[in-house]
């Protein structure tokens, strides 16, 4: 189908929805590398017009990717439910994003429609929003989940405590994850990057990040973010596995790159739940995405990279997942060039994952390649807090140095307490408080001289 817009005189014609997604997009250097973005502001306006004006339910019509070739798409359709599209089936992506903006819509009436939503009509509307309709919309749709803290309530800011090592040195890992514990940073999960995928490296960080969180009574979950396969053996072996880590994208394609399928994330759900490691409810999966992940993998079949982002959330949601993370400014600026850019994909990404019913956090980050700095991560970050964003991740400094990425420092989580009131999960305030760590009011103290001694005690497993 042909979509047309009319912008000073000049009829501009769009192909199909592809098009008309991809030339909506505000400007970023992913789709430009592509070759899918609008030439100018005025072909962008004049797409993001005739974007308005389409129905909802043209996107139930024509597939972006076919589901004969797709087993994405064909979860996307699968899960549709017409009963919760009902009370918007009737609106245009203009008249929604008026819907999600009106006072009257509030967190029950985002929540009865979630699975009436496809990710392309999330995307869609994002598309046509400023950063302020985006944050208020977020700001509105509470997503909740429980392991052993709770995450996602409304006016707290929970943290992933990220202890990288070049090496994956026990001694290496433990002095991070105490820095970050230092500072009340590690609610959401202490959880580790292996800079290698072996089964034996795997079973020893976990039960690093195990025996700390024992020793210590932190309500907090850990997870080593190697491969899938990998947790699956590792849960074979009895090893202490929290949380099932994956990537994941927005195509079958783009999956299969990632080594990974939904029979072999649904098997992995099946066997860190078999653990019985958290109370029956657990959300027990761990999710990262990120703009551009399709387009490098060669797998985005000419979508846009926003709208294929939004598709990976098809595949979170499925899993009930504990936490969900786009890694916003990660694979570099041939993806999101600018501060700019990755400010607008941030709150994006949050957006769409929250209207999809996502517990959504974001790693607010750049490579030291973009033309971005840490001013731009703290904009961003601000942001994001204003609009209630589940969690952020933290390191030590602010640099990433087995990753070599730059993201938040553990300072800036006592930023958010402090200074914009945004306190983390309650189990965790509670545990910061009773090892003196904070006093009630979430004020950072000097750590207890009883709380170093019994860090230093903890043995390094496999050192």
């Amino acid at each position: 189908m042909v979509y047309t817009s009319t912008v000073e005189q000049t009829v501009h014609r769009f192909s199909d929805l592809k098009e008309l997604l991809a030339k909506a997009t505000p400007q970023r250097s992913g789709d430009e590398l592509a070759g899918l973005a609008a030439d100018g502001p005025v072909e962008r306006l004049a797409a993001q017009m005739a974007l308005a004006d389409l129905p909802l339910k043209a996107f139930l019509s024509e597939e972006l990717i076919p589901s004969d070739d797709d087993e994405v798409s064909r979860l996307i359709a699968k899960r549709h439910d017409a009963l919760a599209f009902a009370p918007i089936a009737a609106q245009t992506v203009g008249g929604f994003r008026e819907w999600l903006l009106k006072p009257g819509t509030r967190r029950a009436e985002l929540e009865a429609v979630t699975f009436g939503l496809t990710p392309e009509m999330v995307a869609a509307v994002s598309k046509i929003m400023r950063l302020q309709d985006l944050i208020a919309v977020s700001a509105k749709r509470e997503v909740v989940t429980r392991f052993r803290s709770t995450i996602g309530l409304h006016g707290r800011l929970s943290t992933r405590n990220q202890p990288n090592h070049p090496t994956d040195d026990s001694m290496g890992i433990f002095a991070s994850a105490v820095d970050g514990l230092l500072m009340g940073a590690g609610d959401a999960v202490i959880g580790v990057n292996p800079a290698t995928d072996s089964l034996a490296d795997y079973i020893r960080i976990v039960e690093l990040l195990d025996d700390l969180r024992m020793r210590l009574s932190i309500p907090t979950q850990t997870c080593c973010l190697g491969h899938v396969t990998t947790a699956i053996a590792a849960i074979a072996a009895k090893a202490p596995v929290d949380l099932v880590f994956q990537s994941i994208a927005g195509s079958q394609k783009a999956n299969e790159g990632f080594g990974i399928s939904l029979a072999m994330l649904d098997e992995a759900h099946d066997a860190v739940r078999s653990l019985g490691r958290g109370p029956a409810d657990a959300n027990l999966m761990y999710f990262e995405t990120g703009q551009g992940a399709a387009l490098s993998a060669d797998a985005h079949f000419g979508v846009d990279q926003q709208t294929m982002e939004v598709r990976a959330y098809a595949v979170a949601r499925e899993f009930r997942p504990l936490l969900v993370n786009t890694v916003v400014g990660f694979i570099g600026p041939e993806y999101l060039f600018n501060g700019k850019q990755i400010i607008r994909a941030g709150l994006e990404d949050h957006f769409c994952g929250k209207l999809l019913g996502l517990p959504m956090g974001v790693d607010i980050c750049y490579t030291n390649h973009a033309d971005a700095d840490q001013e731009d991560m703290d904009a961003l970050l601000t942001l994001l807090c204003a609009a209630n964003v589940n969690f952020v991740i933290t390191v030590p400094g602010s640099d990433d140095i087995m990753l070599n990425y730059q993201s938040l420092a553990h300072h800036d989580a006592v930023y958010c307490r402090e200074t914009l009131g945004r306190p983390p999960a309650p189990e965790f305030q509670q545990w910061l408080v009773e090892v003196g760590l904070t006093d009630r009011s979430g004020k950072l103290l000097p750590p207890p001289p009883q709380l170093i001694n019994g860090m230093v005690s903890v043995p390094l497993l496999g050192a």
